[in-house]
């Protein structure tokens, strides 16, 4: 049976919930091992500034010119999962959707687990990508999270024609119900819409095998930065990696690894 949500987490006016718009990426969040040593270095790195959540000391959220970006939960040690960054997506019905998962020969590997405003859980397609799902109230800034674009997402995968029928089964992309992600095909990977706005993209180039993390099948997360020379060097200022300079749709970019591994990439929207 499925737990829906209680009442009391039902949408307040103006608030957004998950079944509004299904499928579509709603928050990114960072499993770290050190909250505290997190927050110093991409508070020096992207400029960010943090507030306490309603789940505990544990957690934190991360701001952007005083605008919800991202979350931070200390669990990489507690879950027993390496610290990375993991992209989640509004879901209707969580259980649901994890049935869906392991009905196409993807991984449920967490939860899905009960929050105060939801139920999240953690999950890896079939060729191993990890990625979230959200079912209950959105952030209260989602509409510009989404609409102005401060995280963006790519999946680096084998087949993106293959892994947008995984995800378009699983997150109920392309269907017409109101809400509906859009998917359409553009400059060689698979485009993801929602209410018109690119949130994610699909492209090839992953290697299943490849002994470097870069190469395997994951979702990339890319943080937007003004001037990326000045990131880099705070990137390898407070004990970072650069790993790669890379191209994106959005403009130069370049692929960088946090003090404790976790993968990530800044980006220089074309102006």
């Amino acid at each position: 049976m499925s737990m829906r949500q209680s009442p009391s987490a039902r949408p307040a006016q103006g608030a957004t919930s998950s079944d509004a718009v299904f499928g579509a990426p709603c928050w990114v969040s960072l499993t770290s091992r050190d909250l505290a040593a997190t927050h110093r270095f991409y508070a020096a790195v992207l400029g960010w500034t943090f507030r306490a959540t309603k789940l505990g000391g544990r957690f934190s959220v991360a701001l952007d010119d005083g605008r919800p970006v991202a979350g931070i939960g200390e669990l990489a040690s507690a879950w027993q999962v390496p610290v990375a960054w993991t992209p989640y997506f509004a879901v209707e019905d969580a259980d649901e959707t994890a049935a869906r998962i392991r009905e196409r020969s993807g991984t449920v590997a967490v939860g899905p687990i009960a929050f105060d405003s939801g139920r999240a859980a953690l999950a890896a397609d079939r060729n191993g990508a990890v990625f979230g799902i959200w079912e209950g109230l959105l952030s209260e800034s989602w509409p510009r999270w989404r609409d102005e674009q401060p995280v963006w997402l790519r999946l680096r995968t084998q087949d993106p024609f293959d892994a947008a029928i995984f995800y378009g089964g699983v997150l109920l992309w392309a269907s017409d119900r109101p809400g509906a992600c859009e998917v359409a095909y553009e400059g060689g990977e698979v485009v993801l819409r929602s209410a018109g706005r690119v949130v994610a993209r699909l492209g090839p180039g992953a290697v299943p095998a490849a002994p470097d993390p870069v190469e395997r099948p994951h979702w990339e997360v890319f943080f937007t930065v003004r001037d990326l020379p000045a990131a880099l060097r705070a990137v390898r200022g407070n004990g970072g990696d650069v790993v790669a300079r890379a191209s994106a749709p959005t403009g130069e970019s370049a692929v960088v690894r946090d003090p404790d591994g976790g993968l990530f990439t800044l980006t220089v929207p074309h102006s």
